[in-house]
């Protein structure tokens, strides 16, 4: 009787071993590369993601374009695999079917913003370019139309063919559409983008060789169609005459809690005869990311001179612990030293109001260079990042030039 007791006992050990074996080979979160779909307006938006394992920790690379983002915050319990997206307020839960995840894309700072999310692993997101026309590889006069195609956004779209891969990106007055990547076959052409934040899809037709039409698909809702005429003299406003100072008004001045809480002014005595950048931003603005990523590198080389930046967060909740944990993370990620204040909504309208003394903040991010007698000297509107090659370079000269002047300056 003793010993049946017994067998029984281990019977129903071993049962369990095996079980708890089979359910860990289950939810085992396979190690490479995945391709990734998020469902948008009744389109799938692909991307490629890789997932490695360090000992038992996950990390996740973002591939958007040419470049690579890091999510170091991941975690697989039991069988569901949930991470972040670098910087944003933004998540994905799924679960873990072998070779297939399945779950949610959630925007956390927009109510009910949830869209369909799934990936397969070892799948390819993008076809190879086909037959395709060779003249697309030019300049771009585009024309984007709003609501019932009254207003109208103008933009230069550069777009080029290499590997059989269309890439490319597109410049507007407020900044740049980041990496776009996708494929052309024949006169059909489709290019995406997705940064955790920016969910992008472009389609389009060239009716001719010297004419595009598509429709822009952006995240859960929004949709406007763009022309384009092929134009390789085709240039933007100029960047510094979009925002400028109010008649009256000749000098910034603003009052704006620190991450502690305390009040800071430029007529602080850190900020007295030094050039003072201030840049003006949201932490769920991918073109500041771009912008903060920039200063951060130059402010690290030139801190030693007489310069300060201070950043202007507006960010998605008018709640401060809200705002200051967005901005502690995003310093913690980039790895920010220059400081940063807590201004604001990232409504424009209401942004608009903290700062009368411009015509407007027409753009996350801006940018406002202030010399050692607290003149400013410079308005700079949007951000051309790293995609936009040649654009970027000439922002970085320019800057440079700026800066040199401005710090060779007597106070």
């Amino acid at each position: 009787m003793q010993k049946t007791i017994q067998t029984i006992f281990i019977t129903i050990f071993l049962i369990g071993v095996v079980s708890c074996a089979k359910n860990d080979e289950k939810t085992l979160l396979k190690t490479g590369f995945w391709n990734g779909t998020i469902q948008m307006q009744q389109k799938a938006l692909p991307f490629n993601f890789e997932i490695l394992k360090n000992n038992e920790t996950y990390t996740i690379h973002l591939i958007n374009g040419e470049e690579t983002l890091v999510l170091d915050e991941v975690q697989v319990k039991n069988d569901s695999l949930f991470f972040t997206f670098h910087i944003f307020d933004i998540d994905v839960k799924a679960k873990i079917k072998d070779s297939v995840l399945e779950g949610v894309y959630t925007k956390n700072y927009f109510p009910d913003y949830k869209l369909p999310f799934k990936a397969h692993f070892g799948k390819k997101s993008f076809k190879n370019s086909m037959n395709f026309n060779s003249n697309i590889t030019e300049k771009w006069d585009m024309t984007f139309y709003g609501e019932n195609n009254l207003d109208t956004t103008k933009a230069v779209g550069i777009f080029n063919v290499k590997n059989s891969k269309l890439s490319g990106t597109i410049l507007t007055p407020i900044g740049d559409y980041r990496y776009l990547d996708g494929f052309i076959n024949r006169n059909d052409f489709t290019l995406n983008s997705f940064d955790g934040n920016h969910a992008f899809i472009f389609e389009g037709k060239m009716t001719s060789d010297s004419i595009l039409n598509g429709t822009f698909y952006s995240g859960k809702s929004f949709e406007e169609n763009f022309t384009a005429i092929k134009n390789n003299a085709i240039e933007l406003k100029n960047a510094n005459d979009l925002t400028y100072l109010k008649e009256g008004y000749d000098k910034l001045a603003f009052s704006f809690p620190d991450l502690n809480g305390k009040l800071v002014t430029l007529d602080d005595e850190k900020y007295q005869n030094k050039v003072v950048i201030v840049q003006v931003f949201g932490t769920w603005c991918p073109n500041c990311m771009d912008e903060s990523k920039f200063y951060q590198q130059w402010f690290q080389k030139n801190s030693h001179h007489d310069v300060e930046i201070i950043g202007l967060a507006y960010e998605a909740k008018d709640d401060f612990n809200y705002a200051k944990n967005r901005v502690e993370k995003m310093k913690d990620k980039l790895e920010i030293t220059y400081d940063i204040l807590i201004a604001g909504t990232s409504d424009k309208k209401e942004a608009s109001k903290t700062l009368p003394m411009l015509n407007h903040i027409m753009s996350f991010p801006t940018s406002i260079f202030i010399d050692k007698k607290g003149t400013i000297r410079k308005i700079h509107t949007g951000f051309s990042g790293p995609a936009t090659g040649k654009y970027y370079d000439e922002f970085v000269q320019e800057f440079t030039v700026l800066m040199e002047a401005l710090l060779s300056e007597e106070s």
